[in-house]
């Protein structure tokens, strides 16, 4: 845009404005660059960084150690086989206490003299641990973290060892060179009336999910249409295409995408980037112990998607 920076000489005080969103206009259609900032590259290598760090956190999904599915009423927990929940043991079998699933919640009795705790407190008296309308509350024993999730009428302890191998044998994972083509703008078509879609997990279990709406976006000279669902202030994008039969994780994608500004009636201020380069790995590809859902049919597209994660591990 060399044109620009040219004389243009003297501009009243209607044509400065008219030039002022001219530019603005412009930057806008083609991406505005700070020429001090650092390049798309860097913000993707940097996006990517977070993203390894976030793997690799305390929360991340990397130290998952293991999924128990609880059964109603009494399960006993421990470090050794001779408990329901069975963790691994470290020095010596330990019995930790007792999980009670009663009525869509669960409790936890502390057996005397267990070192378990909560919050960096010693858990000493029956605690309840999850209900259906609170945040779970996670458990401790060195260096292991435990709390409950719930799939559908299922109840599972997800365990985490922070010590857990695996963080220690991570690198990184693979990418598609970082390529700008791939993000792209699509328009959110939103639904009429509420509507919600089936999404099946790895553990077969179907949930209703809100529909926010279709992204549409054109490839090449072809249109193409991906539903998304809400997820916090994000839209949540499930996608499959042709790479996952070799290049890319089997059972397809993730992809996050904000929110348009507004969801008004014309579709200028409905437009929102679809950013291919960072489509990421779900969680299952990193451990056998996530519970992932698997993108649904009308998005799986017909069109390779040669940006983002490629393929991590055997799971």
């Amino acid at each position: 845009m060399k044109f620009i920076n040219q004389p243009v000489g003297p501009l009243n005080n209607y044509s400065r404005c008219f030039f002022c969103l001219w530019f603005l206009a412009m930057a806008a259609s083609v991406g505005w660059r700070n020429p001090d900032g650092p390049s798309y590259k860097e913000q993707i290598d940097a996006w990517h960084q977070t993203r390894i760090n976030s793997l690799k956190s305390e929360t991340g999904w990397l130290n998952l150690a293991g999924l128990f599915w609880l059964d109603n009423g009494k399960n006993s927990i421990g470090r050794g086989t001779d408990f329901a929940v069975s963790f691994p043991v470290a020095d010596a079998p330990v019995d930790l206490g007792t999980l009670y699933l009663e009525k869509e919640s669960v409790r936890f009795v502390p057996k005397a003299g267990a070192s378990v705790s909560a919050d960096g407190k010693p858990i000493t008296e029956p605690l309840v641990i999850f209900t259906h309308n609170q945040k779970p509350v996670v458990l401790a024993h060195g260096s292991l973290r435990w709390f409950i999730i719930r799939r559908g009428s299922k109840y599972g302890v997800r365990l985490r060892d922070l010590d857990s191998p695996n963080l220690k044998e991570f690198q990184t994972i693979d990418r598609y060179p970082v390529d700008e083509s791939w993000r792209v703008k699509a328009r959110l078509e939103t639904p009429t009336t509420p509507t919600t879609i089936p999404i099946i997990d790895v553990l077969g279990l179907t949930s209703q999910q809100p529909l926010a709406g279709t992204l549409v976006f054109e490839r090449a000279g072809k249109t193409y249409r991906l539903d998304a669902v809400e997820e916090g202030d994000k839209l949540f994008i499930l996608f499959g295409d042709p790479t996952n039969d070799h290049e890319t994780y089997g059972a397809g994608r993730f992809l996050y995408a904000d929110r348009p500004a507004s969801t008004g009636a014309t579709s200028e201020n409905r437009l929102i980037i679809l950013d291919f380069n960072q489509s990421i790995n779900p969680p299952c590809a990193f451990t056998p112990y996530a519970t992932c859902p698997i993108p649904p049919k009308q998005n799986k597209l017909a069109i390779a998607v040669t940006a983002g994660e490629k393929r991590y591990g055997e799971h």
